[in-house]
């Protein structure tokens, strides 16, 4: 394992470069606003007159035009959504000046060849470990979210060197930078959504809830014990691992989570995380949902619709507004 600190850094990789900002969503603006406030010459690449264009300005950034904000750029981060990547890279693939660094924060577009970047470029990522509205917040607050670094092609024998530069400028190595490959960060961090972060934890949090109200307790009771005391369990886990979790709960609790998890969570449930890695691997999610971007997402959107409108959420969304505090954390 090899993970760097701000002592690692060499402060001279970056200095008096000129980074471009492509895409102004949850970690566009936050990159953007951390580089700018650790001394970097910044500059937002979105379209003309949008809302992003709108908001960068109002954050008192340049803002321009894609094509025109990687023309001279030292440094080129990649950070529209991954689908929409390829296309924005052939639109400003000829701008970029012969030995930059284009950089990414999640291997996708790299490791399943969607993009294929000039040979005279460096090519490198950085990905923060947590969404851009807490890489802005930790930033702010004198911390750092962990990131993960990764080269895929050195030409100038300092892409790495660079990329750490460019993490420190983020906060990244306030929280520690952990050196990794395209490949293991593309498949892990979809591994991750799908089976523990997003897909695993909704799936299980819906279908407790279901469970509940299926044997008539009230659907309120059911939120509270499935989603809305979900936080302190992660927030446990998060501050100190499996053993902080145990301190803080009950020996019933304890003694739950010990002989039921498991039958909740078994070999099956293991056999199907395994298939899910293959199709990571093998690249067929990938293709997969790749091929439902090109037909309009008509099937992404039926999914998710009926995702938001589950019932959980209408009991949620009363019981949230008693707890306005919520919004304001945010």
């Amino acid at each position: 394992m090899q993970l760097y600190s701000r002592k690692d850094v060499d402060r001279k990789a970056l200095r008096g470069a000129r980074i471009a900002v492509l895409g102004y969503g949850s970690q566009g603006r936050a990159h953007a606003l951390n580089l700018k406030d650790s001394g970097f010459d910044v500059v937002v690449g979105v379209r003309k007159g949008g809302k992003s264009a709108r908001a960068a300005r109002r954050d008192g950034l340049e803002v321009a035009e894609p094509a025109a904000a990687v023309r001279g750029a030292d440094l080129v981060a990649m950070l529209v959504p991954d689908l929409a990547q390829p296309e924005l890279y052939e639109q400003v693939r000829s701008e970029l000046a012969h030995g930059a660094t284009l950089l990414f924060a999640h291997g996708f577009n790299i490791h399943f060849k969607q993009i294929r970047p000039r040979k005279d470029l460096d090519v490198v990522m950085i990905a923060p470990k947590g969404p851009g509205g807490l890489v802005r917040r930790q930033y702010q607050q004198g911390r750092g979210v962990p990131c993960l670094l990764a080269v895929a092609q050195d030409v100038s024998g300092r892409a790495h060197a660079r990329a750490l530069a460019y993490a420190d400028g983020i906060g990244g190595t306030r929280g520690g930078v952990l050196e990794t490959s395209f490949a293991e960060e593309t498949e892990t961090d979809l591994f991750g959504e799908q089976v523990v972060l997003c897909g695993g934890a909704t799936e299980l949090v819906v279908k407790g809830y279901e469970t509940l109200v299926e044997a008539g307790y009230q659907p309120e009771v059911a939120y509270y014990e499935c989603l809305h005391e979900l936080k302190l369990i992660v927030d446990l886990l998060h501050e100190g691992g499996l053993s902080k979790m145990h301190q803080f709960i009950s020996d019933t609790a304890k003694y739950g989570d010990l002989t039921r998890g498991p039958r909740v969570v078994d070999e099956r449930t293991r056999r199907e995380m395994r298939r899910i890695l293959k199709e990571i691997r093998s690249g067929k999610f990938a293709r997969q949902w790749i091929d439902e971007h090109r037909h309009g997402s008509r099937n992404f959107r039926r999914l998710l619709k009926r995702d938001t409108s589950h019932p959980i959420e209408r009991v949620g969304e009363k019981l949230r507004a008693r707890m306005p505090w919520l919004k304001e954390a945010r």
